[in-house]
């Protein structure tokens, strides 16, 4: 029986021309067919021409992924049906090969560095964790991983280790002959993401948009030539845990229909030509290119309830643009990471921020928080707080911005907890006409001149 090498460390010696490795084995999948979905799970569906003969059988499907969720297998052959099926996960690694050796003997040959003579001892391996231990005779050592010249010799591999992830089916056909079986799994570890860039020219008042999807691959195996679809959603899964963000970005959710294909309430991304995705592999794929849409800059900042701060802080710098069709991006936009750039006086993009999106329906007004800014500051002051009767509260505000551009600007000025807390919240007075965002929330629209402040005051009476 051919011996197996697991380990080989040699000494130095003039370079030689080394011969070219050998080809990896072609891939034993069949036809495929890949849907991705943004958390970590994919659908694979591999289509195999399997000679079935009558009777029991067991069928091996080697180069499944080596994440297979088991237990969402399903098998489809003409006049045949599964009996039982095992995933053999243990692959064949030097640490899984040691540790299934535990208790048998091999060959362990040392090398003098000196002249290259080697020296060959027969050793039974006694434990595998954090390290190798042999009985050598009537000693007993430690397998040092230090470079010396040693190598470990088997006589053969385990039968349950396997050089490829394998998927073994037994099944039970009425007839003998080649046909088409379709294996069906879910497995984590193909996932997809929509990354942006977006490159604002505040001046104009439009932004130019790029949307790419990208692809990774961390299954273990690779998928040769296949038809790959993502899709743009969130399926319920009872042991997911994912932060889907499903709100960041928008700002106001559209009412227009596209020509997307759809399935279920998701939307679906196919990619125009078969493609492989390699192992260990991230890969780009537009999917979106639009000029001279409208966008805008705006300032934000946002107080909590009662909160009063010593030094001024900074209001956030938000970009906001519509995804319509009239406003020409006319695009649902999956989630993913925005990426914002300006141009400077030398016309060179620079990057000014990023933040990532929810699903974004078409139609809708998309806020991308890009930083916090430099020169545009709010410090809000609890003027006075005074309880005025049987379970009412009066509250003043104070609130401070201030600007050291060149140029005025606008702060959307937000007070919250109105009604999170307290019940039955009005405002009795503000030195500034406000807005309800929300049942919980305030909103000023404070202009503030060019190198200069502007200070709002509000006075609350809350219930309790």
């Amino acid at each position: 029986m051919p011996h197996f090498i697991l380990l080989a460390a040699f000494a130095a010696a003039p370079a030689l021309a080394q011969p070219a490795p050998p080809p990896a084995p072609p891939p034993a999948q069949g036809k495929l067919a890949v849907t991705i979905y943004n958390d970590n799970l994919a659908l694979v569906q591999d289509t195999r021409q399997l000679a079935i003969p009558a009777g029991v059988s067991r069928q091996e499907f080697p180069d499944v992924s080596a994440q297979i969720r088991a237990e969402t297998v399903s098998f489809a052959a003409p006049d045949a049906a599964i009996v039982e099926q095992n995933f053999d996960y243990d692959l064949l690694t030097p640490a899984k090969l040691m540790e299934k050796a535990v208790g048998k003997i091999v060959t362990i040959v040392r090398v003098n560095p000196s002249n290259g003579a080697e020296t060959r001892e027969q050793a039974k391996i006694l434990a595998a964790n954090g390290g190798v231990v042999l009985q050598i005779g009537n000693r007993v050592e430690v397998l040092r991983d230090d470079g010396l010249p040693i190598r470990v010799i088997f006589d053969q591999v385990p039968q349950n280790l396997r050089a490829r992830p394998t998927l073994s089916v037994t099944v039970e056909s009425s007839r003998a002959g080649v046909r088409p079986a379709q294996l069906t799994y879910l497995t984590p570890g193909l996932g997809w993401k929509a990354d942006y860039v977006v490159l604002f020219d505040e001046l104009a008042g439009k932004i130019d948009a790029q949307g790419w999807i990208t692809l990774s691959n961390t299954t273990g195996t690779t998928f040769a030539d296949a038809a790959v679809v993502m899709v743009a959603g969130a399926p319920n899964q009872e042991d997911a845990e994912a932060d889907r963000e499903r709100r960041s970005g928008l700002r106001t959710a559209g009412t227009e229909s596209g020509n997307r294909e759809r399935l279920a309430d998701y939307y679906l991304y196919p990619l125009r030509q078969r493609t492989t995705i390699a192992n260990q592999q991230t890969k780009q794929v537009s999917f979106l290119d639009a000029h001279g849409v409208g966008g805008s800059k705006a300032y934000r900042y946002q107080v909590a309830w009662l909160h009063g701060v010593t030094y001024p802080e900074s209001a956030s710098t938000v970009i906001r643009f519509r995804n319509s069709g009239s406003a020409g991006l006319g695009e649902q936009l999956p989630a993913g990471m925005v990426r914002v750039y300006m141009k400077d006086r030398r016309g060179d993009p620079q990057f000014v921020g990023a933040n990532a999106i929810g699903h974004i329906p078409m139609g809708s007004e998309v806020e991308v928080r890009t930083g916090a800014a430099f020169d545009v500051k709010v410090k809000p002051v609890v003027e006075k707080r005074e309880k005025i009767g049987d379970k009412l509260w009066r509250t003043t505000m104070r609130y401070t911005l201030t600007n050291a551009r060149p140029q005025p600007v606008t702060v959307e000025l937000v007070q919250q907890g109105l009604e999170w807390i307290w019940e039955d919240t009005r405002i009795v007075a503000e030195s500034l006409k406000s807005e309800r965002g929300s049942a919980d929330d305030a909103v000023w629209h404070v202009p503030v001149p060019a190198n200069g402040e502007t200070v709002v005051t509000a006075t609350f009476e809350t219930r309790t």
